[in-house]
């Protein structure tokens, strides 16, 4: 190994002992009940944490509104947690017209935080059970953002009855565009120093490539319509990303957003963006 790479590994292990000791509590992106009914001391509505267990883990998830309602699930990137999408369960008007459901994917948040989970099938698995209690007899609309877009194709893929709408966000599915960053080997076998969110991270994202890899045959047989909305000055998902799915869902109806002057973090600079999409979900029958 060339001395300078030997160098830049060094530098980058010591800033994670840092972190791992600095930041760690920082990282963990959840929110007890305690402070969730602070935050929503003064709302009409306030949402509530659940466990369940699935895929041999347990489960965390958020929900509010209306059960009566269509059901939007929310589905975060990597690292992140349900509470990427708490301001939205701040929204008066979404929640006149749906049930929101924000969850931790495995390995984030409350669920078995830390511990990665590569596979996306089982990731989709995981996932099921919520849209089973949930989402019976209603129209069901996914929401991904980042890591989070991929996720919910492989929901919709694996189990189409259970999906009507999809909303990806600046989603990561295109296997060619998959940046090669040389750390995330050196970060995985030094693994026990990292933040339990970095850690997880880190742990499917050096398996995502493969994972999207695996579902490239799948796509032609999605058949729910799909909005894409996607940042034109997205620097850590490429844009070209939209064009990959409306390329591959040759049998759905695919919209795209692009947002001008947009970076990779829309559900917090535009989630006005998000809203429309999903009022618009719900008139599609």
């Amino acid at each position: 190994m060339h001395k300078k790479k030997l160098v830049s590994i060094s530098i980058v292990l010591g800033v994670l002992i840092l972190l791992g000791v600095s930041v760690s509590s920082c990282l963990k992106m959840r929110i007890s009940t305690k402070a969730l009914d602070k935050e929503f001391k003064e709302a009409t509505y306030k949402p509530h944490q659940y466990h369940y267990e699935a895929c041999g883990r347990t489960m965390n998830y958020a929900e509010i509104g209306n059960d009566s309602l269509p059901l939007v699930l929310f589905i975060h990137g990597s690292p992140g947690s349900w509470t990427a999408f708490k301001d939205f369960f701040k929204d008066s008007l979404l929640l006149s017209k749906v049930q929101l459901l924000s969850v931790d994917r495995p390995g984030f948040g409350y669920s078995n935080y830390g511990k990665a989970e590569p596979s996306l099938a089982i990731q989709a698995a995981c996932i099921k059970p919520l849209l089973q209690k949930y989402g019976a007899g209603k129209q069901v609309i996914l929401v991904g953002h980042s890591l989070g877009g991929p996720l919910i194709a492989r929901i919709a893929m694996d189990y189409p009855e259970l999906v009507n709408f999809l909303i990806f966000v600046a989603p990561s599915v295109d296997p060619a565009l998959e940046p090669k960053e040389w750390f995330r080997k050196p970060m995985n076998t030094m693994r026990w120093i990292l933040p339990g969110s970095i850690r997880a991270s880190n742990g499917e994202i050096i398996s995502l490539k493969k994972e999207l890899e695996l579902m490239l045959p799948l796509w032609p047989a999605l058949h729910q319509p799909a909005i894409v909305i996607q940042g034109d000055q997205d620097d850590l998902v490429p844009p070209a990303n939209a064009s990959f799915i409306k390329r591959n869902m040759v049998n759905s109806q695919v919209n795209i957003v692009m947002l001008k002057d947009m970076n990779h973090f829309i559900p917090w600079r535009k989630p006005e963006a998000i809203q429309q999409a999903i009022l618009e979900a719900l008139s599609v029958k």
